[in-house]
């Protein structure tokens, strides 16, 4: 990652903008995976898609994360609950229990 303070003009930004977005997307991808095996791992169980727990851990942790990070622990709560849910229909459609 490069310091944005060292970014001296539109095209360097929007090239490291780009990059991180991809970044981004192949660890969505990887996450997507890991839910993926979570489901198998839930089924072999007999274990349910939504564990109230874990989401207001994964929530909170998301805050804490972007607290630490220096970003807004609002929007990544928000980002979290959406991607939370996508995963837990994922799981659900993987279960057989949609």
């Amino acid at each position: 990652m490069r310091d944005p303070a060292t970014l001296s003009d539109m095209t360097e930004l929007r090239v490291e903008i780009d990059r991180t977005d991809a970044e981004l997307s192949a660890l969505l991808a990887h996450r997507a995976r890991l839910i993926s095996r979570a489901a198998e791992l839930k089924a072999a169980n007999g274990w349910p898609a939504r564990i109230d727990a874990r989401v207001d851990e994964v929530i909170a942790n998301a805050r804490a994360n972007a607290a630490r990070d220096g970003w807004d622990p609002a929007l990544a709560e928000y980002i979290w609950t959406e991607l939370v849910e996508w995963s837990i229909r994922r799981e659900e459609t993987a279960l057989g229990r949609e």
